[in-house]
């Protein structure tokens, strides 16, 4: 079949979903294996983190130039090199011989998944018109929730089944298939207005975003005010300074902070930030707290928390029916206090309570998300303009990095203030379930934060993506009923 016969929107959202179930997948899958690699590379448990940070850490160098890149060198071009880097480093990661390689492998895999997120997210917006935005966050939630939810299992059965090489061959045959498919049906897409390249505003927001989120991966096991931590962390934060005034003044800056202004993104993206802090850290509390405290395995530990997921799948449509007709404020406002209630009643599980009890409270966080993910998705890009849609993709990007490092920066923290363990009165150690849910009341009051900041949120400037789709006749296109007030 000719290529100028396949949609576009099918195209675009068969690579984004590839390449983004890829990149979430892999590193919950990486989480996993720590342990493993551990032993494998004969490397202390407090060294091998290096396995996440030096991915975290490039990741970070990488995202704020990625929309820039698209815009100057084409939406295609960039999104299908970030493949190629990310497939080929997965290889060479599988392929490690010694811990210093597995390093720099990982390292240039988050060069590829930097680019990746940013330049794919700016497709899928300038590919799906602001009327089928909800569409678009049907398409993003696959990425958000079931990578997530679903690299524990795969994890905990590749470890416990195969071996640790696996948690990086994985990727390849997706990756492949993905690059070979988008090389043959995506369209090109430059900006003629990209702009020269920003040397001062690559090297500023790459060095602070890294600093910062080195400090926010290491804070939490290495202590706040070990002088390493603090130094990068309060180096990240003035040159992050350094940066937004550099940017204000560059005719052409690389991050375009201008789109902050739209009042519609900054509070989605405000309200993501929180949501997305409050969310993850439950993800990476209650596997830890099933697995250390309860004594389950990986899998089954994966088994228990994927029930988020469903929840959020399974809750979808009735998240769509509701959003072009009470808006995105209400019901994320009201996702987000639903979901705290569920993260304060994990304070209810004992060691001996039934993994039921866990499964389902973990469904109705995902019912909650699917309030709060669905209608950012489909609202925050309302009012941007095609132009500006890679920069802004970029910051959401970032949003999405700070939130997650945040939220588990502050759980495990609180999880190592309080102390995970307790000396018992026969003299062993046993676990203490109050640092386990300060932690969860921690996750909790992030998602709270989440729900007051999206009260923020102008239902109005969503309008274009609030329409009614009713289905029409054989042979028609659907019919846009009407728009919520």
């Amino acid at each position: 079949m000719p290529r100028r016969h396949f949609d576009q929107r099918i195209v675009v959202a068969i690579v984004y979903v590839c390449g983004m179930l890829m990149n979430s997948i892999d590193s919950t899958i990486v989480t996993v294996a720590l342990a493993t690699l551990s032993r494998q590379f004969n490397v202390s448990p407090s060294a091998i983190d290096a396995v996440v940070v030096s991915y975290i850490v490039s990741l970070a160098v990488f995202i704020p130039a990625s929309g820039w890149l698209g815009d100057r060198f084409g939406t295609k071009r960039i999104f299908l090199l970030a493949l190629a880097i990310f497939t080929t480093a997965s290889a060479l990661c599988g392929l490690s011989g010694s811990f210093g390689q597995l390093i720099i492998f990982r390292a240039l895999q988050g060069m590829g998944g930097g680019m990746l997120t940013p330049v794919g997210m700016a497709m899928l917006y300038r590919t799906f018109p602001p009327e089928e935005r909800v569409q678009v966050g049907r398409i993003l939630m696959l990425v958000t929730i079931l990578g997530p939810a679903s690299g524990p299992i795969l994890g905990g059965f590749i470890i416990e089944k195969l071996s640790w090489h696996w948690a990086f061959f994985v990727n390849i045959p997706v990756g492949v298939t993905a690059f070979l498919f988008g090389s043959l049906f995506l369209k090109e897409h430059r900006e003629p207005a990209a702009g020269g390249f920003d040397l001062a505003g690559f090297l500023l927001a790459g060095s602070g975003f890294a600093s910062l989120m080195y400090a926010l991966s290491e804070g939490s096991t290495k202590g706040w005010t070990a002088p390493l931590v603090l130094g990068t962390g309060l180096a990240g934060a003035l040159i992050l300074l350094a940066f937004v005034i550099v940017e204000l003044r560059v005719a052409a800056p690389m991050v375009q902070l201008s789109v902050l202004k739209d009042r519609l993104f900054r509070s989605c993206t405000m309200t993501s930030l929180f949501a997305s802090a409050g969310f993850l850290g439950i993800l990476f509390l209650v596997p830890l707290f099933l697995q250390v405290a309860r004594g389950a395995s990986p899998l089954s530990s994966g088994l228990t928390t994927f029930p988020e997921a469903l929840g959020v799948v399974s809750s979808t449509q009735v998240v769509a029916w509701l959003y072009p007709r009470i808006g995105p404020r209400r019901l994320m406002c009201g996702g987000l206090v639903w979901v705290a209630t569920m993260m304060a009643l994990l304070c209810t599980v004992g060691l001996g309570t039934s993994d039921w009890i866990v499964r389902l409270l973990m469904f109705l966080i995902g019912v909650g998300m699917a309030c709060v993910f669905l209608p950012s998705q489909a609202a925050a890009f309302a009012t941007i303009s095609r132009a500006a849609t890679g920069r802004a993709a970029t910051l959401s990007s970032v949003q999405r990095q700070i939130g997650a490092a945040t939220g588990i920066a502050l759980v495990s923290t609180v999880l190592a203030a309080v102390g995970p363990t307790r000396i018992g009165a026969d003299g062993l150690a046993h676990a203490h379930l109050g640092a386990y849910y300060a932690a969860f009341l921690m996750s909790a009051v992030l998602a709270l934060i989440g729900a007051g900041l999206a009260l923020a949120i102008p239902d109005r400037d969503a309008a274009a993506t609030m329409v009614i789709r009713r289905r029409a006749k054989r042979g028609e296109a659907p019919v846009l009923v009407g728009e919520a007030d």
